[in-house]
């Protein structure tokens, strides 16, 4: 398409004759965080926790002066999307938002709109992976009758894990009855992995109940102790 054709385009209401930007109400202080891009270079965005608020103000600024843009609305969306490569078309929104910040009419001015999503659910991490991504982005739409115009803003999501301290000792109690009992104090009530080795030589009664043999070997292993 010419230059010829894309004035006739945007005459008529068709062609791209906004500019959107997106600007957090926090931007001077929020933090930012990198992610390698699909290019495999590092890009730096902004970085959220789960449940945080997403706020701030949609701009949409006219490429010319004394114009007007018709529209059908505008909205901006929060979305939480896994994609994965070798089946590009096939998206998988696990979160999606939408925020109304228009309704249908007309721009005739350079035009700002504020938005709040609310203590926002981010359950996964932000990845980018040989075969699949997970990406957490805004998007700004004004829909219009011929084509769209859109802005999206990535966004870098982190998620926090952390158990509180026990109160008390966790005691647990193994042995055979009348002959051996054996109790496991933790000063902890968490464990990555938590593995125990005991030997024991029996005398006199305890035999009989072990079948004549006089030892017994006995390897506890207990994952993600709770």
């Amino acid at each position: 398409m010419n230059s010829q054709s894309c004035s006739y385009l945007a005459l008529f209401g068709f062609g791209q004759s906004a500019d959107i930007t997106i600007k957090l109400d926090d931007e001077e202080t929020r933090k930012t965080a990198k992610i390698r891009g699909e290019d495999g270079q590092q890009e730096t965005h902004y970085l959220f926790y789960d449940g945080e608020t997403i706020s701030g103000t949609v701009n949409v600024a006219l490429k010319k002066a004394n114009q007007k843009l018709e529209h059908q609305g505008i909205r901006i969306e929060f979305i939480g999307q896994i994609e994965v490569y070798y089946d590009r078309g096939n998206q998988q929104d696990f979160i999606s938002l939408t925020k109304d910040l228009a309704r249908p009419g007309e721009l005739t001015q350079n035009s700002s709109f504020h938005f709040e999503f609310h203590n926002v659910e981010k359950p996964y991490e932000s990845y980018m992976g040989i075969n699949v991504k997970l990406r957490y982005f805004l998007r700004v739409t004004i829909v219009r009758r011929i084509t769209d115009i859109t802005r999206e803003m990535d966004l870098i999501v982190h998620t926090l894990s952390s158990y509180p301290d026990a109160d008390v000792n966790l005691k647990m109690d193994v042995g055979i009855e009348d002959c051996l009992h054996i109790e496991f104090e933790y000063n902890k009530s968490r464990y990555a992995v938590v593995i125990l080795s005991n030997f024991f030589t029996f005398e006199n009664g305890c035999t009989s109940l072990l079948g004549g043999r006089d030892m017994l070997t006995s390897t506890i292993t207990i994952n993600n102790l709770h």
